[in-house]
């Protein structure tokens, strides 16, 4: 039997909206992966605000994404992970005939080098990138990309991304949505826990 190929989708999703359940479907198709995982993330530790309870993000979550290829997770906050690198670790860890792809916006390719571990993503895992409303330009010159530029993989061969050997990622443009939880809290249209709580 083959290696399943999964694709992880990480965030804090507070809340999930139709522009995460976009690129999870073009993810399946331009990937050819078997499923995706959103990880419901307990906290971004780049991010000063703790988000929405984790009950209320994983129910929004499903809400928004009901497709039978995706699993609402939240192995982040079972796991204790608090960074992207060691979640990564565990989950290749404990799925070892697992082929995992990392998926994020072209908006987190920018801030990439700032996150604990980057270079260690980036040389164990393959990295599916989406672009973003106002990010094309900045993910362009984003320091992991340049970089990593030799180990770019054409959008016309995305497909074969979750079987490339690490270091390996893909600039894919696909139809967007401009939506953003951010605008979504700032308008009102997501109940916030203001109490915050530990992080």
């Amino acid at each position: 039997m083959a290696e399943q190929a999964i694709g992880l989708l990480g965030g804090s999703f507070d809340p999930a909206h139709e522009g995460h359940a976009h690129i999870t479907r073009e993810a399946l198709k331009r990937f050819g992966l078997d499923r995706v995982w959103w990880l419901v993330s307990p906290g971004n530790p780049l991010k000063p605000d703790a988000p929405a309870p984790m009950a209320d993000r994983i129910a929004r979550a499903r809400a928004v994404m009901a497709h039978p290829r995706v699993v609402i997770s939240d192995i982040e906050a079972r796991l204790g992970t608090r960074y992207t690198a060691e979640t990564l670790r565990l989950l290749m860890a404990l799925y070892p005939g697992v082929r995992f792809v990392w998926l994020m916006g072209a908006d987190n390719l920018a801030s990439f080098h700032e996150w604990q571990d980057w270079d260690w993503i980036m040389t164990n895992v393959p990295i599916g990138i989406f672009a973003r409303p106002g990010s094309r330009l900045a993910a362009r010159g984003a320091r992991a990309a340049e970089e990593y530029e030799r180990f770019r993989l054409p959008a016309e061969a995305a497909v074969l991304l979750p079987r490339c050997r690490p270091p390996a990622w893909c600039f894919v443009n696909v139809p967007m949505l401009d939506h953003s939880s951010s605008a979504i809290r700032a308008e009102g249209g997501w109940r916030r826990d203001l109490r915050g709580g530990p992080r």
